[in-house]
């Protein structure tokens, strides 16, 4: 077991949907559009509309031309790693404890993906740093979408709700999900009728439903991570946001060197640490910006 763990070893194909299940937990997009598989060198996906109605042609009548568009949107994934360095005992331990070892940081790994997933997509950052990743670029909703209702003092937050889905009805889109920041949430589950019934009872004390009024809703601190001024997004995730998993996760355990760069660590052999260190091949894109749109504060 310590053998082949020492060279580093892939998930085995059957346990890649368990890890996938894991980090749809997480994440509020993952939850709300279900995961496709990408390949390694990236996929085309093609936005096919015609631009306008049908027409009706008299008897002998000329036809007139109708047209469509094509927009080609390219999904590459890109790589995220997480490492922690361990005793090296893991090395001498049966191989029950082993796997426990393995089967925690798998847990773990799944749940830093799943949020990871969330800030990449929702904001373009590098989830660790928090700051703008060249590799994302814009290919994330604060870029992309540029349908947004401002949130005004003394407003009413399903009012807002209601007009950012105008917003995405008026562009001829349809809406299948919102995500909500825990402060729009808490917001929403306040609201009550004139005689002080709550208008969202399965909103109350922090409640996470998955559907408000037939809707399907999901709650995350992602969406109003850092200095962020989101407070929802609503839109059509279904058909217009794709992500998904290159095929093979590796799960690497590295015995030497330095493989976090940290000169105060050190040398992995000269203090019994061995490395456990995890890969994803991520990606996503938003294949029609106008399908959705934000809620933002105006703070």
């Amino acid at each position: 077991m310590a053998d082949i763990l020492s060279k580093g070893s892939l998930f085995p194909e059957e346990l890649i949907p368990d890890f996938i299940k894991k980090t749809t937990g997480a994440s509020a997009l993952a939850k709300l559009c279900s995961a496709t598989p990408i390949p390694f060198n990236g996929v085309k996906e093609f936005t096919f509309s015609l631009d306008k109605e049908v027409d009706i042609v008299a008897e002998n009548g000329a036809k007139t031309k109708g047209g469509l568009t094509v927009d080609p949107i390219t999904i590459v994934p890109i790589k995220i790693e997480y490492g922690a360095r361990i005793s090296d005992e893991f090395l001498y331990a049966s191989e029950d404890a082993q796997l426990d070892y393995m089967s925690a940081f798998a847990d773990g790994f799944a749940k830093k993906v799943a949020k990871g997933l969330d800030l990449m997509a929702f904001h373009g950052v590098n989830p660790r740093t928090g700051t703008a990743s060249s590799v994302i670029g814009t290919n994330h909703f604060d870029s992309k979408v540029t349908q947004a209702v401002t949130i005004a003092s003394g407003d009413k937050p399903d009012e807002n709700i209601e007009a950012a889905i105008a917003l995405v009805q008026g562009a001829d889109r349809d809406v299948t999900g919102m995500v909500l920041a825990p402060a729009f949430k808490s917001a929403l589950a306040k609201q009550t009728t004139a005689d002080g019934a709550k208008l969202y009872p399965q909103l109350a004390w922090g409640a996470n439903p998955g559907e408000v009024n037939g809707l399907r809703v999901e709650s995350t601190s992602n969406l109003s991570s850092g200095s962020s001024l989101d407070r929802a997004l609503v839109g059509d995730f279904v058909n217009c946001f794709k992500w998904g998993y290159a095929k093979e996760i590796p799960i690497e355990v590295i015995r030497y060197g330095n493989p976090d760069n940290d000169t105060q660590l050190g040398d992995l052999k000269g203090h019994n640490q061995v490395y456990l260190r995890g890969e994803a091949y991520i990606g996503w894109g938003i294949l029609d910006p106008s399908a959705f749109a934000h809620i933002k504060t105006g703070e």
